[in-house]
């Protein structure tokens, strides 16, 4: 499962790719890591409830990698990663399109089986189409300003570490990236595919 990601673009560079004002984000680049802010574009109305107009204007904004599990869970550590659609804990918040976001990177990583050495290896994936990609996620509002990343089956190059999903990477067009913002749900889910193995290329993991 998905627990690091890297995002070696500064805010200019983040919002001149997705077309948003970076405002005063102080962003310089880094990595997304449980509990770390990291920048996300929205459509929505943080902290305002209800619906809103279908076209919102984009924004990026800084939020926690991590959702407060609900109180039934027995587990109390934030949900980093949407694996059931169809719990009912996330079917509201994705099917209205204002709590949906794009989550800007420039690789994620996975990790391998340890080695003879008996050390696990982490795998580091770009995208060779686009520098900065948007992996689909879902925010929520509560005490903490937390978002998740949807997960889809693992493409070829993922299974290969025997993971069992993979985040969802956007296509790399505006149009893609509206229609997770903006659309309904049937359009907005028909997106959630494993990325073409083809597409990715893989580096050495460097130090965080």
């Amino acid at each position: 499962m998905t627990a690091f990601f890297r995002l070696d673009a500064d805010a200019a560079a983040i919002a001149e790719t997705f077309g948003v004002d970076a405002g005063a984000d102080p962003w310089a680049g880094g990595y997304g890591a449980p509990g770390r802010f990291v920048p996300v574009i929205t459509a929505g109305r943080e902290f305002i409830a209800g619906p809103g107009s279908p076209r919102q204007p984009w924004r990026m904004v800084p939020r926690i990698w991590g959702v407060p599990p609900p109180p039934s869970a027995h587990d109390a550590r934030p949900i980093l990663n949407v694996v059931k659609r169809q719990s009912p804990f996330w079917v509201g918040n994705l099917r209205n399109p204002e709590f949906r976001c794009l989550v800007p990177a420039t690789a994620f990583a996975e990790w391998g089986e340890a080695g003879a050495d008996g050390k696990r290896r982490q795998h580091l994936f770009h995208c060779s189409d686009q520098p900065i990609f948007a992996m689909a996620g879902v925010w929520f509002d509560s005490e903490v300003p937390g978002f998740a990343l949807l997960t889809c089956e693992p493409n070829n190059t993922v299974r290969s570490l025997k993971r069992e999903c993979m985040p969802v990477i956007l296509p790399s067009h505006r149009g893609a990236w509206a229609t997770w913002l903006h659309d309904g749900w049937d359009r907005a889910a028909a997106l959630l595919q494993p990325y073409s193995s083809s597409l990715m290329r893989e580096s050495q993991h460097p130090s965080a």
